[in-house]
């Protein structure tokens, strides 16, 4: 049991991440509430498209730099190279500087020409408060990435939610304050999405004070494990810089294609709808609801597996350096599973509770609240394959192949946008053609991914455990959630009640139904997150 421990103690790091994630992701769909409201639907397009741009920008620019320097700086602190997983950071450092603030000023200066391509007036002004926060999530992403590498999560989680709690409180307060002084502006709309994305630069920036304090008390210990370096091999600069290029490169290419599919989704829905004559109030309204109802829902979920893929890479890259291969499959194995027992519930859950959950969210858009819960019930399994498909990337990318994800997302790209474009041309659906891409982007990706995994590791993921039980469970789960919230919203005529009855009832009988199939042995339980307390429960309740 030692062995497994050691292979699964990535998930406790993942688990902090994941917690702090999913408490990042909740405070962001309680601040996007009151936020939805005060901006309406056509700020909420707005908002939508300026932050679909300022995530491209972000990708192409910085992105991909904690991945990076957590990379690289867990192959040298696994070989005891201290030194040069210091010069690894300073030079991150500079690169992040220098690459942050060019994308910032290019990103501030085209604000206008960005407007006129995506045909949404009132974009550049949002736009212009996000171009600074490019700088800012660069320099603190090599922080975040040193710390990743060092396979300690906690700054990372820590920073993420004082990150968000700071950007909840300024872009209620700003998006009010601008829009209420603005009142009399026919850019009312532009002005309250831009005191949204201030809160995004403001939290950042918190973030970043927070990082840098604790590097500063995290100094001495540092310089402690240097001294210790016995190595004599020094890496230049230009042998980092190199390294680190052609780390990032692949990185950047697939999440530029991931985050692309959503960009180019809004110039095809703007220019397509546009083309058949819908107003282009209309259209923006459409695109806020999926934007700022659908896609943050769906985002909840999601956090864990990329919290889980984070730990992931330095742990698999740490495994590799040794050639522990039965590690690194006990790695793949145990997250695949994680991530599918988390995201099968959350997709049941997620198309059961819809209609309910978003009357509770989003109380002001009435008008489209029918859309967006039927919009949620289309592409709730959108959680699965995102799930699994940055599972398998993130291992990919652990092994040292890093173009594959690279190359299956392009695949997935020209099949997504083929399929939107034809959708929103040739058939009246309007914005479920965005909701089919969301699905089956991700969906092609975990089959060419999964394909990649199987091959270049000669491995086999078990199927019963990992997917039947959970989507089994789930089944029943969702069945319960549903009648559940019917029986007590009718006996006590509160959605509110309803729905908090019903997720409660759809937690404990999934986790009774997951151990009632045998999904886990008590071994793989203890090495679990919270294993422990959980088993105890289970051997209770005489389910274990």
């Amino acid at each position: 049991m030692g062995s497994s421990k050691k292979a699964n103690n990535y998930l406790v790091q993942g688990t902090i991440l994941a917690v702090a994630s999913i408490l990042v992701r909740f405070i962001g769909i309680m601040y996007r509430i009151p936020m939805t409201n005060i901006l309406g639907s056509e700020g909420n397009g707005i908002y939508t498209v300026a932050f679909n741009i300022y995530n491209i920008v972000l990708i192409l620019s910085s992105y991909s730099l904690p991945l990076a320097v957590s990379k690289m700086v867990a192959t040298r602190s696994v070989k005891k190279e201290y030194r040069n997983a210091h010069k690894i950071f300073r030079s991150a450092l500079l690169f992040s500087v220098v690459v942050g603030g060019l994308a910032c000023s290019i990103l501030y200066f085209s604000a206008d020409y960005l407007e006129a391509v995506y045909k949404t007036p009132g974009v550049a002004r949002p736009l212009r408060v996000l171009a600074p926060t490019v700088f800012v999530v660069a320099v603190l992403g090599v922080f975040r990435g040193l710390f990743q590498g060092k396979k300690t999560m906690i700054p990372t989680a820590f920073s993420q939610i004082l990150e968000q709690v700071v950007n909840a409180f300024v872009s209620v307060y700003a998006s009010y304050a601008f829009m209420k002084s603005h009142s009399a502006s026919e850019e009312i709309s532009a002005y309250g999405a831009a005191g949204g994305t201030l809160g995004t630069l403001m939290g950042a920036l918190t973030a970043l004070v927070f990082v840098l304090l604790v590097y500063i008390l995290y100094r001495p210990t540092l310089k402690r494990q240097r001294k210790r370096d016995k190595t004599s091999h020094s890496e230049s600069t230009l042998e980092i810089y190199k390294i680190m290029i052609f780390t990032i490169i692949p990185v950047v290419l697939s999440q530029t294609v991931y985050q692309i599919s959503g960009t180019l989704d809004d110039v095809i829905f703007g220019n397509v709808m546009s083309a058949k004559g819908i107003s282009k109030l209309l259209t923006t309204d459409l695109r806020g609801v999926y934007g700022s109802q659908y896609r943050v829902l769906i985002s909840l979920p999601i956090a864990i597996s990329s919290a889980v893929a984070s730990s992931l890479v330095p742990s698999v890259v740490s495994a590799m350096e040794l050639r522990d291969y039965k590690d690194v499959k006990d790695k793949v194995r145990s997250s695949i599973k994680f991530n599918m027992i988390v995201a099968f519930p959350s997709a049941a859950g997620l198309a059961v509770l819809a209609h309910p959950i978003m009357q509770l969210l989003f109380p002001s858009l009435q008008n489209y609240s029918q859309l967006a819960g039927n919009l949620l019930v289309t592409g709730s399994t959108a959680v699965i394959f995102y799930a699994l498909s940055t599972t398998t990337s993130a291992i990919l990318q652990g092994i040292n192949k890093m173009r594959l994800p690279v190359i299956h997302s392009a695949v997935s790209l020209v099949i997504h946008v083929f399929l939107v474009f034809a959708l929103l041309q040739f058939t009246n659906v309007r914005v479920y053609a965005l909701i089919v891409g969301n699905i089956t982007f991700p969906l092609v990706v975990c089959i060419l991914n999964g394909i990649s995994v199987s091959k270049e590791l000669k491995y086999k993921q078990e199927i019963k455990k990992t997917f039947l039980v959970p989507l089994l469970s789930s089944s029943i789960m969702g069945i319960i959630a549903f009648g559940s919230y019917l029986f007590f919203e009718h006996i006590t005529g509160s959605n509110l009640l309803g729905v908090l009855v019903s997720i409660t009832l759809s937690i404990v009988s999934y986790f009774i139904c997951i151990l009632l199939f045998k999904c886990f042995d008590k071994e793989e339980l203890l090495d679990m997150p919270l294993g422990r307390t959980i088993a105890r429960i289970a051997e209770k309740m005489k389910l274990l």
